[in-house]
């Protein structure tokens, strides 16, 4: 990978240093319910404030489609940056504008300002220069370390980085120094977790993973449609169809000797509803109905993908297997972090990643500490461990 300038490098006294940071973080009733991603990065605002700087933070929070949206506002995250950061945090309403350029004029070293949504300007996701231009001129260098929107060519992630003197965020270089060894030098053999709603995001990684790694284990709907395309009844489980050709290809390529395993389910939690009051039952495949939905990982399949984790040396895992958020639907993923974090205690190389994973972790009350690493990305994750170049840190490594 290309040389990255470091922040640990750069010369931060009396400057003001605009910070890109991956928040987007889940806000219930104004206030931030998970706070995992604000923490991963406080070592770099730390950082950039001992060193006699001053602190504009930047960031998205969900998809307003470039509209001022109320329901996506960065305005909970002041009292929480506040408690971590122990200093008062000022709230820009806009993230450009003769007030904020005043704001930020006015901040002193030891000082933060947390700029409004960068998503609330269309010209944010176009990678628009003008935008990016405007956000320049309100600080002295730049600091990314939002890995989780690494993937994305956006003005905040790509042009930016070529206006100001771009340095790698802490909390970024640890991405990629752990993500780089489990796909550079993994221990074998490699497993791949992988589970989710939408199979297009995921193929990527099967489809490299199917080269470079040993097992394939499969989840949620990315399960139903591989056994879907096997012709199985999967009754009304959430499925692709459009991708049952590509899945059938798969699982023929990894029939083949040199190639990783594909697992997928032999039995499922089926209910009618998705509720906590629902029947759940765990059935075999052949026996699922028409009227059923596949909630979750059958008990004894869960079985046979646990053994698979504590023999592996390598495990990449991005995707809860189950509809989580019901607790009766939530017994795989449980089993699988059990499984995982087991097999770390015994040496192995453990990197986990993705929203739903940290927020399944979150409310089942698990420890990121259990792992060896605990990504922030979600899709940028996928990327990386696909071995694509990623638009923002190609653009830090053109301006070092």
């Amino acid at each position: 990978m290309p040389t990255i300038s470091s922040l640990t490098d750069a010369e931060l006294a009396r400057k003001k240093v605009i910070v890109r940071a991956g928040f987007d973080v889940p806000i219930e009733k104004g206030e931030v319910i998970d706070t995992a991603r604000i923490e991963a990065i406080v070592p770099t605002m730390r950082h950039v404030l001992d060193n006699g700087a001053a602190l504009i933070l930047i960031a998205h929070q969900g998809r307003p489609k470039g509209t001022i949206n109320p329901a996506f506002t960065q305005q909970p995250l002041v009292p929480v940056l506040e408690r971590y950061l122990k200093t008062t945090v000022h709230f820009a309403p806009s993230c450009t504008g003769a007030d904020t350029r005043a704001q930020a004029k006015r901040l002193k070293a030891g000082e933060v300002l947390l700029l409004e949504n960068l998503r609330f300007d269309p010209r944010e996701e176009t990678n628009d220069a003008s935008f990016a231009e405007e956000l320049a001129s309100l600080g002295d260098a730049y600091v990314n370390d939002a890995f989780s929107n690494c993937h994305r060519q956006h003005a905040s992630m790509v042009a930016l980085a070529k206006l100001l003197p771009a340095y790698m965020g802490l909390q970024l270089a640890e991405e990629v120094k752990h993500l780089s060894a489990i796909i550079d030098d993994p221990r074998r053999p490699v497993t791949l977790i992988v589970s989710g709603a939408k199979i297009e995001t995921k193929l990527p990684v099967i489809e490299y993973f199917l080269k470079k790694g040993d097992d394939i284990l499969t989840g949620g709907a990315i399960a139903n449609t591989f056994l879907a395309a096997r012709g199985f009844n999967v009754g009304r489980s959430k499925k692709e169809d459009a991708f049952l050709d590509k899945a059938q290809e798969l699982m023929l390529l990894g029939d083949k000797p040199e190639l990783a395993n594909i697992h997928v389910p032999r039995d499922g939690i089926v209910a009618t509803e998705p509720s906590d009051t629902a029947d759940a039952l765990d059935l075999s495949l052949e026996s699922i109905g028409d009227t059923m939905a596949i909630f979750d990982v059958g008990r004894a399949s869960v079985q046979r993908y646990c053994e698979i984790i504590r023999a592996s040396g390598s495990i990449i895992w991005n995707g809860p297997l189950g509809m989580y958020e019901i607790p009766q639907f939530s017994h795989a993923s449980i089993a699988i972090a059990d499984a995982v974090r087991r097999a770390t205690q015994d040496g192995a190389l453990s990197v986990i990643g993705g929203g739903d994973t940290l927020d399944f972790h979150a409310r089942a009350g698990l420890s990121l500490d259990s792992y060896t690493f605990a990504s922030t990305g979600g899709g940028a994750m996928l990327d990386f461990v696909s071995g694509k170049e990623l638009p923002a840190l190609r653009a830090l490594a053109r301006h070092s």
